[in-house]
């Protein structure tokens, strides 16, 4: 057991363009100080001076999760997007591209469910959202068309659902939150809660509708029932006459023409009123497993035209809400629905994992609309080994439109190669050594995923969209049995190998590797390795029950890790042992082989690594960060690439004299990996990133 670490401390400066790439010995049963002082020294003079700090881009691939839209009045080609990561994006060409515009909130964990142009100046912009499991959010104010954003005190730390401006009278403006109702009637400056305080019922306002010719009647959708006040909030009233009890009130629409016609959508379908919300009678056509309507849009040119977003699809009425039919699949979950004023034809969708769909024909057909707009959640990427432009990115959350992307030119384009995935998320990929044909043909790398549900492997290893990934899940092991048979008339006890029943691998695979002759796999079932190319599986659980987080393999040793503790087998995994760490260490995340066999691995509390296989460690004690999430090789400059998902910094480190660098991505990075001359990574909520190719590798 690891119980001493010893500090070599005799140079400390604080700022990192000056801090040595620092190392502190852990003996297993005594420590001793690396002898070669003067090649610390030598380290901090190398670790002195920054790298060159170009600018990192998002590449995609292209999509995600869209939450709001927003156009400006007048120049409707003018379009704002709302995503679930507290991201603002923008678009000139109304909805064609798209480029970032604005982070609202550093943690990004912002839902940014409502943007609003003020009709007054259209260069103020209003952002308001909530934040999933928390009583979290707020409102936020643009002067100047979204580049510079300010949050509003009076709404801090309040989730806001709903936002609304007065038709008749811009400076009136109201935001639903978890507490009720607030208004402004000074353009924003001063904020006043004009729902009853004590209120059991006006809470949680999902949605809000102002009267267009007067900003004292007001309709309120809770996640109750929907509710109206004539007189500012004075007095308040219940108008569920008609609405099934306990309906989540997510969309009320008033025609601006025909004020006493109204809308709302609720979880138990959309409803309609022609009397000012006195009586709602429900509206037929849309089926009971869609009725979750998130948002209605009446077409601005027709009033007899209603889009639905519901989370099974989008659907349309003609006819004022007679009848209403499905315009899109029911896997296309819709949160936001634009509709062009200037030509009607023109529809976006704010959707759910497959970013902004576009239509031209008034919502006939739908195409994606994602170029610049990234939201996937990536959590494996993987460089082809043969062609550095070719990447793999595994995307999860994403369904059907999710699975892996592939890219031939560096991530300038993406294709999605979903075939036999079925919408399983994807946590980990690897590549398989390359081959040759019998006529001596090069065969490359096949890919294999590790999924939520079982391994794959791509067939042809290819960016070719058609191509099909086809499961390597069969786990075949063997087992000794013991038998009593009868020999020279005595009992005795034999044992020999016999099959065990064969069973099929359906649980969560998080880390692979499959660069050897014996690949070896985490799953929820144990740690696994195959022999034959992953058509058959052994293996099991090691350490008790539970997921190893990163596997790694050099030659015939193998690691694996999780929080508590590392395995390692030193026969290509027919026997595991725990190995030694150091005793500091609360939660292992990564571990990595370099070429000479060194084992790294990235903890909560930095990075360390061995050259004797645990006997004693070595920590970089002054590396900026902590909480070492991923490691990953530059082979072309024999350095190790460290990242944090908490940090938008990348280091590299160079194991010779133990000096690093650090690079400036502007994302949170959970991966990095290196690619043809450049790092790419993938980003927590923001896709793949790369750095552009001039920067280079020193």
């Amino acid at each position: 057991m690891i119980r001493l670490r010893t500090y070599l401390t005799f140079l400390r400066v604080p700022h990192p363009r000056h801090v040595l790439g620092f190392v502190a010995r852990v003996g297993s049963y005594h420590s001793r100080l690396v002898p070669a002082a003067a090649l610390f020294f030598a380290a901090a003079l190398l670790a002195s001076h920054l790298s060159a700090q170009a600018k990192w881009s998002a590449v995609g691939p292209d999509g995600g999760d869209a939450r709001s839209f927003a156009s400006v009045p007048g120049s409707p080609s003018h379009i704002y997007l709302g995503t679930t990561h507290g991201w603002i994006y923008e678009s000139f060409d109304k909805g064609v591209t798209w480029h970032r515009l604005a982070l609202l909130d550093p943690t990004e964990d912002l839902v940014v469910d409502n943007i609003l142009v003020d009709a007054a100046n259209p260069e103020r912009v209003w952002a308001s959202g909530w934040k999933p499991d928390k009583p979290d959010g707020g409102l936020w104010s643009s002067p100047d068309g979204g580049v510079q954003w300010q949050p509003v005190p009076a709404l801090k730390g309040q989730s806001i659902f709903s936002f609304a401006q007065a038709p008749s009278d811009p400076k009136v403006l109201f935001a639903g939150t978890l507490l009720g109702v607030y208004r402004s009637t000074n353009a924003g400056a001063d904020w006043e809660l004009i729902s009853p305080p004590a209120s059991k019922e006006i809470h949680e306002v999902e949605s809000l509708a102002v009267d267009p010719t007067d900003p004292d009647v007001v309709y309120a959708g809770t996640w109750h029932l929907p509710w109206k006040t004539d007189d500012g909030g004075k007095n308040w009233r219940n108008i569920k006459e008609g609405v099934i009890e306990d309906s989540d009130v997510f969309s009320i629409i008033i025609d601006p023409e025909r004020p006493r016609t109204v809308f709302l959508s609720a979880c138990s379908g959309i409803y309609k009123s022609e009397n000012a919300g006195s009586l709602f009678h429900k509206i037929q056509g849309i089926p009971s497993t869609a009725r979750r309507t998130r948002v209605l849009m009446q077409d601005p040119s027709n009033r007899e035209v209603v889009y639905a977003g519901t989370t099974e699809g989008l659907y349309k009425t003609e006819d004022g809400g007679r009848n209403f039919k499905p315009m899109t699949a029911d896997d296309v979950i819709v949160n936001d629905v634009f509709v062009d004023p200037t030509d009607p034809k023109h529809v976006l969708l704010a959707t759910d994992r497959g970013g902004v769909q576009a239509s031209d024909d008034a919502g006939v057909t739908f195409a994606s609309s994602n170029t610049g707009f990234s939201g996937r959640e990536v959590e494996a990427l993987l460089v082809d080994r043969d062609n550095p432009d070719r990447l793999y990115a595994g995307v999860v959350n994403d369904k059907s439109f999710g699975g892996v992307f592939t890219s031939s030119n560096g991530g300038a384009s993406w294709a999605q190669v979903e075939s036999g995935l079925e919408g399983r998320d994807v946590f980990a990929l690897s590549q398989t050594a390359p081959s040759q044909a019998e006529d001596g043909t090069p065969i490359p790398g096949t890919i294999v995923a590790g999924t939520g549900h079982g391994i794959f492997a791509l067939q042809p290893a290819t960016t070719d969209a058609s191509a099909s990934w086809q499961p390597r899940n069969v786990i075949a092991n063997t087992m000794l049995k013991t038998s009593i048979v009868t020999h020279a008339g005595k009992r005795i006890h034999i044992q020999k190998q016999v099959d065990a029943p064969v069973i099929q691998l359906e649980s969560r695979v998080t880390a692979l590797d499959v660069s050897t002759d014996v690949w070896l796999a985490s799953t929820a079932y144990g740690l696994l390795t195959s022999h034959d190319k992953g058509a058959t599986w052994q293996g099991g659980p090691v350490m008790g029950p539970g997921e190893f987080l990163s596997v790694a393999v050099h030659g015939t040793q193998m690691a694996a890790a999780r929080s508590e503790g590392v395995v390692l087998s030193l026969d290509a995994g027919q026997t595991w042992k725990l190995m030694s760490i150091p005793t500091m260490l609360t939660s292992i995340h990564c571990v990595l082989f370099a070429p000479d066999g060194t084992l790294w691995l990235g903890a909560r509390e930095g990075v360390y690594f061995t050259h004797d296989l645990g006997k004693t460690w070595l920590w970089i004690e002054r590396l900026p960060f902590r909480e070492a999430d991923d490691l990953s090789l530059d082979a072309a400059a024999g350095r190790i690439l460290a990242s944090s998902r908490r940090s938008e910094q990348i280091y590299s480190i160079d194991p010779k004299n133990l000096s690093w660098k650090w690079f400036n991505t502007g994302y949170k990075v959970a991966l990095v990996r290196f690619a043809d001359g450049h790092l790419i990574a993938a980003s927590v909520f923001d896709g793949v990133i790369v750095e552009p190719k001039a920067s280079g590798r020193k």
